[in-house]
């Protein structure tokens, strides 16, 4: 019995050293785990969940003394007694979330060894036996060292710990096991290696038969039952393969652009995944560090799992400038233990990663595209205009009035507002855009891409584009950015033919239609027999045809039209 509770003193001591100082590592992501134990679906302790990083601060660092205290002998009943109320307490957890798969992940190591709940609540049992035999075999637990040097021993530890957590709480988790460590690519990491285990599904199909109801299994296929048929019943009986990274994707408007930012060089991503809770404070480093890798080349977004309307203001506010696009939260948690943090990714891969504390210290290098002349005051002020040139426009393409309502109130506009006429309310803001981007435009010429970089270089012609009474005072000066590779061409072109539409006049190349009395049609243009190749020449991928069927549908054919037959028309 001796040399069983001298093995399991130092087996167990160890145990919950590693157990602990492993969450230690990363005690955020502990509170996190903690949330789900918190829900109200689970323990339903929701007063506790505000508390959640205190609790699990003192939880791990407690696991950690506890096996400190039990190796060298200090206060061996109370260690003895702490040690045993744990492990029945987290028995009966991990036995609850296994039996009514609540919490599908203990949390018991991190992220450092994943267990299944029945796992978990089988290591609980054995480890509760471990203790149970050094608690009735307590008197051959002899302390090593003096009471003082035991006493020493286990506050410098708790000091050591305390210290630890601090650290990591302000900077980021020493040792990473995450997914989204340093070195780790995303797109990688989401890939199915071939012959992985495919998910097994068991299906009970019910049925009535002569009145009576009969259950039928079968792994998928439809059986071969007479009878009338009820309903089918699916359950999981195999999990299949599961990639280290999934639910990771990068949206806006409803538009995914995961595939074109993991494919990008020289990314910047800021990550708030909610701004309830985020740290405020952070931001100002975020401005600072984002600002200066725009002007070295780097292209720059954020992620959040918040709203669009609400990233929006925080970029207003901070005097961001770049775009937040949407992205599940839990895996926003799990990239980054910081609310906001910074990494760099290089094609997919994350090569650097940065709490928003040591932010200012991410290493950036000048590349190609770097724009020293970069004006970030007048971009994030250009950024700005291009989200209010939008404003009412979005809520005049609302399908129904409950979806104007919806979106309405999400961008935090009364009643009154996405009730009213948006048409005059959106005149009213075209009109005060174009006052400031008048200035711009007498002041520095027109804000281009080496001015206010890519995308906002477009914001000005937008406000253009909507102000079309100004469009010949400025188009030469709209050609002139154009062909300077200051704006993309094709946007010349579209105004060009705008303003040409407008004065009665054939456009150039193709890009306006027009749907009236005499039905829809693509408004005359100047040598329409050569159009396709000035589209090409300008930037277009479609060619006349294939863009009149974008515009006015699919069974639109495209005719060639004169001034004559329009104004016959």
């Amino acid at each position: 019995m001796k040399y069983i509770v001298g093995f399991l003193r130092i087996f167990v001591g160890i145990f919950f050293i590693i157990s602990g100082f492993i969450k230690l590592n990363d005690p955020v992501g502990f509170s996190f785990k903690l949330k789900d134990y918190f829900a109200p679906d689970v323990l339903n302790l929701e007063f506790l969940v505000p508390f959640a990083l205190a609790i699990a601060i003192f939880v791990v660092i407690f696991e950690v003394l506890l096996g400190i205290m039990l190796i060298v002998g200090y206060a061996k009943k109370f260690t003895l007694w702490s040690l045993l109320l744990m492990i029945l307490f987290f028995t009966f957890l991990t036995f609850y979330s296994a039996y009514f798969n609540k919490v599908t992940d203990c949390g018991c190591f991190g992220d450092a060894l994943k267990l299944t709940p029945w796992e978990s609540f089988w290591k609980d049992v054995v480890l509760s036996i471990m203790i149970l035999i050094l608690f009735f075999g307590k008197r051959h637990i002899q302390p090593f060292f003096s009471k003082f040097g035991r006493t020493i021993i286990v506050f410098v530890c708790f000091i050591a710990s305390m210290a630890f957590a601090y650290y990591v709480l302000q900077h980021l988790p020493w040792i990473d096991f995450r997914a989204y460590k340093i070195g780790a690519n995303i797109q990688e990491g989401m890939e199915v290696p071939e012959g992985a285990p495919k998910p097994i599904f068991e299906y009970n199909w019910k049925f009535n038969v002569n009145g009576a109801e009969k259950i039928v299994t079968t792994n998928g296929d439809y059986p071969d039952q007479e009878g009338e048929f009820i309903e089918v019943e699916t359950t999981e009986i195999q999990k299949g393969y599961e990639p280290p990274v999934h639910d990771f994707s990068i949206e806006r408007e409803d538009e995914d652009y995961t595939s074109h930012f993991l494919e990008a060089e020289n990314l910047i991503v800021v990550i708030a995944y909610n701004l309830q809770n985020t740290e405020f404070d952070g931001f100002a480093n975020m401005r600072t560090i984002t600002d200066k890798a725009l002007k070295l080349g780097y292209q720059v977004i954020g992620l959040s799992a918040s709203s669009q309307e609400k990233t929006t203001q925080l970029a207003e506010d901070y005097n961001l400038n770049f775009k937040f696009y949407f992205c599940d939260e839990t895996t926003l948690k799990t990239i980054v233990r910081s609310n906001p943090g910074v990494l760099e990714l290089q094609k997919g891969t994350i090569t650097q990663k940065l709490h928003w504390n040591d932010a200012l210290e991410l290493k950036l290098e000048q590349q190609e595209k770097a724009a020293p002349t970069l004006d970030v005051g007048l971009k994030q002020r250009l950024d700005s205009i291009a989200i209010l040139d939008q404003r009412y426009r979005k809520l005049m393409q609302a399908d129904t009035r409950e979806a104007r309502k919806a979106l309405g109130e999400e961008m935090g506009l009364s009643e009154a507002e996405y009730n009213g006429n948006l048409w005059e309310m959106q005149e009213v803001v075209d009109s005060a855009n174009m006052v400031f981007v008048d200035r711009i435009f007498n002041e520095k010429g027109y804000p281009g891409k080496s001015l206010v970089g890519e995308p906002t270089n477009t914001a000005a012609w937008y406000v253009l584009q909507h102000n079309p009474d100004r469009i010949s005072e400025y188009l030469p000066m709209i050609k002139k950015a154009g062909e300077a590779g200051e704006l993309p061409f094709r946007l010349v072109a579209m105004m060009e033919d705008r303003y040409l539409m407008n004065q009665g006049k054939m456009q150039v190349y193709g890009t306006q239609g027009r749907t009236d009395d005499g039905g829809s049609y693509i408004w005359p243009i100047e040598n329409p027999e050569t159009v396709n190749e000035r589209r090409e020449k300008a930037g277009f991928t479609q060619t006349v045809e294939m863009y009149a069927k974008d515009l006015f549908g699919e069974d639109f054919v495209y005719e060639i039209r004169t001034l004559e037959d329009v104004n016959q028309e």
